[in-house]
């Protein structure tokens, strides 16, 4: 095969291929023509042996004339400009094809009828004498065409955009009418709305007017009924001191005759009462202090046996250790108000509210039972789907507050409800309710403190 090969290489440099040597072409192929170029190397490709093909063309030799114009157009393209032994051979395998354009090409006749481009690229390999003229022409047949089918489209395009511009404008014509339509009946009825306005301000100013004489009429019934009342109740008091003057001189009189007194000894008695009198009423007015509380007991100082809560803040026990509300509890008569779901939901949330109240219910009556204080336990009763019943433990009293009140505000009305002096601690980890009871005179204490004291009992 090579050899035969060699022998068609050999009549090809025979022919007609030193016909077009001296032919260059000035200017790059034009891209149709370039295509059709290498799709005839893909074509021919197949027939060289692989020693024929140029060495960055070898990778390609087994590749379908499709795939190899696909990956290796561009090396084809170059190889068949730069390499005349490979365009050549190309050349050879195209003459032996039989392609009657190859022959008409051959004998310097190309037919009338072909493709621009296919004979343009047909002597783009094949170099017959004219070969450039036939390029040039082809590019130019093919820029001519190319611009008569861009100036095809433009006028298409030229055309639809004006069945467009055409079509908006009457879309918009009707959007406008249908618009106007809208807005007189909007117009329509904003007269209308403003015709009962005014009808309707009309009527408010008349009933405004109305009530304006009524309230004027009874305002002046008021005035009269007042008048006639403090005239009545002038009338009653004249009278009531006219009887009572009359009531203490037939008293005066009664107590003269029955003692047998003079009359002067009658009005010193009367003197004295009313001296007596007018002294217990300044008295009670004043609301002076007995005599019989010494000065130094009004000094602030702390005596055996009578620590407050506040004496017990002041030691140096951690606010989180429990034994900080076993002393609070040990001080005489102290008065323990728990906020129960404020407790219940510190220590264990996840349980049904019956539940939770069951527990803290039980541990506090151990710790009353303990300590001997007075503990209350206070629930919320916006909490309630319905009356509970509940039976409190000894020792414990449990209250819920009624509706519309919080169990914040029934603590703070039970520290208030306590003499003052009397130690009261109040459970609650809600800071507004610490602050007001401590403002009260109560000692505050957390929840968390309440739970780990619960959990040694």
């Amino acid at each position: 095969m090579v050899e035969h090969t060699d022998g068609v290489e050999a009549a090809g440099d025979a022919g007609g291929a030193d016909d077009g040597v001296s032919e260059v072409l000035d200017r790059p192929l034009p891209e149709g023509i370039r295509r059709r170029v290498i799709g005839l190397v893909a074509e021919a490709f197949g027939g060289l042996t692989v020693t024929e093909l140029p060495p960055q063309l070898r990778q390609y030799a087994r590749f379908t004339p499709s795939r190899r114009a696909k990956f290796a157009g561009n090396a084809m393209a170059a190889a068949v400009e730069s390499d005349t032994a490979f365009r050549q051979r190309i050349s050879a395998r195209l003459r032996e094809s039989g392609s009657e354009l190859a022959e008409a090409l051959e004998a310097g006749s190309p037919p009338a009828a072909a493709d621009p481009e296919d004979v343009a690229a047909m002597a783009f390999v094949l170099r017959p004498a004219g070969w450039v003229k036939l390029v040039t022409a082809a590019g130019e047949e093919a820029a001519r065409a190319s611009a008569e089918r861009a100036d095809e489209e433009a006028r298409h395009e030229l055309t639809r955009l004006r069945e467009e511009l055409a079509a908006a404008r009457a879309e918009a014509k009707a959007e406008t009418d249908r618009v106007r339509a809208e807005l007189e009946a909007v117009r329509r009825d904003t007269e209308s709305l403003q015709r009962k306005l005014r009808s309707a301000q009309s009527d408010v100013r008349r009933g405004e007017a109305a009530l304006r004489k009524a309230q004027g009429e009874l305002e002046a019934l008021r005035a009269e009924a007042a008048a006639e009342k403090a005239a009545a109740q002038g009338e009653a008091r004249r009278a009531k001191a006219r009887l009572s003057e009359a009531e203490a001189a037939l008293e005066a009189s009664r107590r003269a005759t029955r003692e047998g007194r003079s009359v002067e000894d009658v009005r010193l008695r009367l003197l004295l009462d009313t001296v007596l009198d007018a002294a217990q009423g300044l008295r009670r007015e004043l609301a002076l202090p007995p005599v019989s509380v010494p000065p130094a007991d009004t000094v602030d100082a702390v005596r055996p046996g009578t620590m407050t809560p506040r004496d017990i803040a002041t030691r140096a026990l951690s606010e989180t250790d429990p034994a900080l509300l076993d002393q609070l509890l040990a001080l005489p008569q102290t008065h323990l108000l728990v906020d129960g779901y404020n407790v219940t939901k510190t220590g264990y949330p996840t349980m049904p509210l019956d539940k939770q109240r069951l527990r803290l219910l039980g541990g506090l009556a151990m710790l009353a039972a303990q300590s001997g204080a007075e503990v209350t336990c206070v629930f919320d009763g916006a909490e309630l789907a319905a009356p509970v019943l509940l039976a409190p433990p000894r020792g414990v009293r449990v209250l819920f507050s009624k509706p519309g009140v919080t169990a914040d505000e029934l603590i703070r009305q039970l520290v208030r409800a306590e003499p003052p002096g009397r130690p009261v601690v109040v459970v609650s980890t809600d800071r507004e309710v610490a602050d007001g009871v401590a403002k009260a005179g109560a000692r505050p204490v957390a929840s968390a403190l309440l739970l780990k004291r619960l959990a040694r009992t």
